[in-house]
């Protein structure tokens, strides 16, 4: 009998290791989906040169904790507990490093004689968009995420999930050079119209997409959703082309007046992730 014990544990040991597998190659698979734009940005491949090292470093301390909290809301596997989901955003975060470090080997651009500092900076400006499709693999592949994702009703689960959209797809546009030309060629008044703009696409998201399922006036109705979520939402995703603009040098010597033009480009893109996050995320239930 402990002899048939012992082979049902070794079974079960080896079944939750190739479970695991299965995880982190549906995470390697999620990364490369998600980063594939930025691994083939040449702005990306300057700036991981050009940039300023601790601003990198101050993008990684913001996003880390991001990551643990979107393993809470949807992690590439099942996670129980504070510990469980530090070790679950710990591992996306190594796929991801993984994941970029052979593609830009893969592309050219890390070669044999670079400095040491200069390739950790390019690998650690496409780690965490990465990190974000290794952590939302199983969305992407189709597979149901944890139990945890029953918390994502929360107000300030919602605001979280926005941020995060909002960073991953503004970080996939700040740091061309098409960003900061559309700002320059474009007026004062022009920026205020794609700002309104902007706030008008976030709030149609969030009205009509993010609460389609639970119905829109169980959040209050259109002004309470439009002040709650969208105005709110609409500062999120200007707080978060801001720092990526510090991250990128975007705002050394730039006038307040041309900064804010700057700001209102970008947030025009990071309203779509920040629209669109949480109903993704929440597909994610059931």
């Amino acid at each position: 009998m402990r002899n048939f014990g012992g082979v049902a544990l070794v079974v079960r040991v080896m079944q939750s290791n190739a479970d695991y597998a299965r995880c982190l190659g549906r995470a390697s698979v999620g990364a490369l989906l998600f980063a594939l734009p930025l691994f083939m940005t040449m702005e990306m491949w300057e700036l991981g040169f050009t940039a300023d090292k601790f601003r990198i470093a101050a993008l990684l301390a913001v996003t880390a904790p991001l990551l643990v909290g979107l393993s809470y809301v949807a992690g590439f596997e099942r996670a129980f507990g504070l510990v469980d989901h530090l070790l679950d955003a710990f591992a996306a975060f190594l796929v991801a490093a993984a994941v970029g470090a052979l593609a830009l080997v893969l592309f050219g651009v890390l070669r044999p004689g670079q400095p040491p500092i200069e390739i950790l900076s390019k690998v650690a400006l496409v780690t965490f968009p990465a990190a974000l499709g290794a952590l939302l693999a199983d969305k992407q592949l189709g597979r149901k995420g944890s139990a945890d994702a029953d918390a994502d009703r929360a107000y300030a689960t919602r605001l979280f999930l926005m941020a995060v959209g909002a960073l991953f797809v503004a970080l996939n546009v700040a740091p061309t050079e098409e960003m900061v030309l559309i700002a320059q060629q474009i007026s004062p008044l022009q920026a205020a119209l794609l700002a309104i703009l902007s706030l008008a696409l976030l709030h149609a998201l969030l009205f009509w997409v993010d609460f389609a399922e639970s119905g829109p006036n169980d959040a209050g109705g259109f002004w309470s959703v439009l002040l709650r979520y969208s105005v709110v939402g609409y500062a999120l995703c200007a707080l978060v082309s801001l720092f990526l603009l510090w991250v990128f040098n975007r705002t050394e010597g730039v006038p307040l007046g041309e900064l804010t033009e700057y700001v209102a480009v970008l947030s025009f893109a990071s309203v779509l992730g920040a629209g669109l996050a949480h109903a993704v995320v929440a597909e994610r239930r059931g």
